[in-house]
């Protein structure tokens, strides 16, 4: 499985002679491919060409005297296999200014409901163009609500936008953006769970706390996020449950209890405390929601914050055992 787009950096001179030969005459051999300037002006200083191929692929390359970067979701020419690869925040800003300007266009062509969603399709942008999860990435937010049960998809993406246009993820794009998955087959229930992360980082960041994603522990594990606020912290990990329509669980209570139960006994008991739990159920429906509601079930660890969220803002939740987390706009019962 290909990982998210990436630069590849070449220290080596280019030319466009050079460039036919190594780049576009493999690629056309092996895929059928065009090579033209590119849809936007290159940053002073460079030349930039862009590679369209046969298959639906695209490449960038732009270079200078000095050094060169190739941008693709497509197989990469022999020329450039020993080369390092480099985010989007690695490499200079006017390059990766270009770039991203060159691929939003494209997207928002191939897609362009996703125009209206320009925080969106910027931090995607590294799946949405990726070789192997472009059709799934982006058929999950135009087919799937983003996970969201009897919503649109301008609901789904409008929240999303909103949280996303706050920029308080920009920092860890890459490695946000990536958890959305670069798989050619499309996974809604592990999908949703990552945008349980987002929804999450929503609620932390909208009630003032500092977040930082991805924090090693000493059992080896990662935990989802470390919230801090005025001198003291927590870490945060999030769960999602499957809706009983959607698992063996034939109830909403059930479906709360089980998936807690398999995140409690495998990863949280290694570490041993000190974490929060965020049980998101959002994927629940209005009826399956109101069972949990009304019985308020435990979920085998404290502190534990069990909620749901709707796409228009709406946040209702419950909490078990003190969580050591104040946030802001939730409808606590």
């Amino acid at each position: 499985m290909a990982r998210p787009l990436r630069f590849r950096r070449s220290l080596q001179s280019w030319s466009v002679e050079r460039l036919h030969r190594d780049l576009f005459r493999p690629l056309d051999d092996a895929l059928g491919a065009r090579c033209s300037t590119p849809w936007y002006r290159p940053p002073g200083g460079y030349e930039a060409r862009r590679f369209d191929m046969d298959n639906g692929d695209t490449a960038l390359f732009i270079w200078d005297d000095e050094e060169a970067y190739w941008l693709g979701n497509t197989q990469t020419p022999e020329a450039l296999w020993r080369t390092e690869k480099y985010t989007f925040d690695e490499v200079p800003y006017p390059v990766a200014r270009w770039a991203q300007r060159e691929l939003l266009a494209e997207l928002h062509e191939a897609e362009p409901w996703l125009a209206a969603y320009p925080h969106l399709s910027w931090f995607f942008l590294p799946v949405f163009c990726s070789k192997d999860g472009r059709d799934t990435t982006r058929a999950f937010f135009r087919d799937h609500a983003a996970g969201f049960p009897d919503a649109t998809r301008e609901e789904a993406c409008g929240f999303y936008e909103a949280l996303l246009h706050t920029g308080v993820l920009d920092e860890y794009r890459y490695v946000m953006a990536s958890k959305l998955g670069t798989s050619d087959r499309l996974d809604p229930v592990r999908m949703s769970a990552t945008m349980s992360e987002f929804t999450v980082a929503h609620l932390l960041t909208r009630a003032g706390y500092e977040i930082t994603p991805e924090i090693e522990v000493t059992t080896g594990h990662s935990i989802d996020y470390r919230a801090e606020k005025d001198g003291t912290g927590t870490l945060v990990e999030v769960t999602r449950p499957l809706p009983p329509t959607r698992r063996a669980a034939n109830t909403a209570v059930a479906a709360v209890k089980e998936t807690a139960r398999t995140k409690t006994s495998g990863q949280l008991a290694k570490h041993g405390g000190g974490i929060t739990l965020f049980v998101d159920c959002s994927s629940f429906r209005d009826d399956e929601w109101a069972r949990v509601r009304g019985e308020k079930p435990s979920v085998g660890h404290r502190p534990a914050v069990v909620f749901r969220a709707r796409p228009d803002g709406r946040i209702e939740a419950y909490g078990k055992g003190s969580p050591p987390v104040e946030l802001d706009d939730v409808e606590w019962f």
